[in-house]
């Protein structure tokens, strides 16, 4: 029900020139800049990826927090979007405020785990508000910033406004509805090998092979430099180009379960290129038991 809602949302949207409107956005934060604004009392710094690592050192103040603390599982479908009061519990759990800059980074090399928790806080209408930071913690390691085993205490419940969720998600019937139509492109954000049907993909680890038929290969690890910082705005925009996306066109893009689009969703942000999300993804595809090609 929540993916048909904002999959309806996002039909109004582009109704009234939506599409047309994608403009380049700031998504990322320097190493710099954190360190000129770390200790900025608005600042909420969240350290994505696995909980020993962030023991044994992360950024001064950050807090841990896992995917799933910003999502709910739907079925047979995992890492779904929550409701909004869900949502906005979820984020005042984690210290979250009307007033807050957070910055979200990843602890290791899975950037996709990082881009989906900021993902879900531009859903909630906080985009404006939070960035990643580039490059993760080596990154920042690589410009001589402190790290700490200091744990974080539990944060004090902030004070969050009722929020309205922006139209970033749709469904299969959305997909079903608009892929290969004039003005969208449907974006496959998996690796190489799952796109090709070269390895099984699916709902619980099915045979399915290959990707959702007319989808265009555009990898989530193509958006990054080797040191795993974003690629500048108009190489982004070139991949996207390259792998098919017309001017004007709005990107449907999918993966495994909604994790690792949400990479090509950020450099959709920064390129300027109208995009949302299959939520659910080649996992809620194959439990429809809908066409694959290879």
């Amino acid at each position: 029900m929540q993916q048909r809602v904002l999959a309806m949302a996002v039909a109004a949207v582009l109704m009234t020139g939506g599409a047309q409107a994608a403009t380049r956005e700031a998504v990322t934060v320097s190493a710099d800049w954190l360190k000129s604004h770390l200790k900025d009392p608005d600042l909420l710094l969240l350290h994505v990826g696995d909980e020993d690592e962030y023991k044994a050192g992360h950024i001064p103040g950050a807090r841990f927090v896992r995917q799933t603390d910003l999502a709910v599982d739907a079925g047979d479908l995992s890492l779904q979007l929550p409701s909004a009061e869900d949502l906005r519990e979820r984020l005042r759990v984690l210290g979250v405020t009307d007033h807050s800059r957070v910055v979200v980074y990843f602890g290791s090399d899975w950037v996709s785990s990082a881009t989906r928790v900021l993902f879900t806080l531009q859903s909630a209408g906080l985009g404006a508000r939070a960035g990643l930071l580039d490059g993760g913690i080596k990154t920042w390691r690589r410009a001589g910033g402190a790290v700490t085993t200091k744990v974080v205490s539990a944060a004090k419940p902030g004070s969050l406004a009722p929020l309205h969720l922006r139209p970033t998600v749709v469904d299969a019937d959305y997909v079903r509805a608009n892929a290969g139509k004039p003005g969208y492109a449907l974006i496959d954000a998996r690796a190489q090998v799952f796109y090709d049907g070269l390895m099984p993909s699916g709902a619980h680890n099915s045979m399915g092979r290959g990707h959702i038929p007319g989808a265009l290969s555009l990898p989530f690890t193509s958006i990054t430099n080797d040191d795993l910082t974003l690629k500048r705005p108009e190489a982004l925009l070139a991949l996207f180009q390259k792998a098919g996306v017309k001017p004007g066109d709005t990107a449907i893009v999918y993966c495994h379960i909604g994790q690792q689009g949400t990479a090509v969703l950020l450099a959709a942000r920064a390129a300027g290129v109208e995009a949302v999300l299959y939520d659910g993804s080649f996992e809620d595809w194959t439990l429809r038991n809908l066409p694959v090609e290879r």
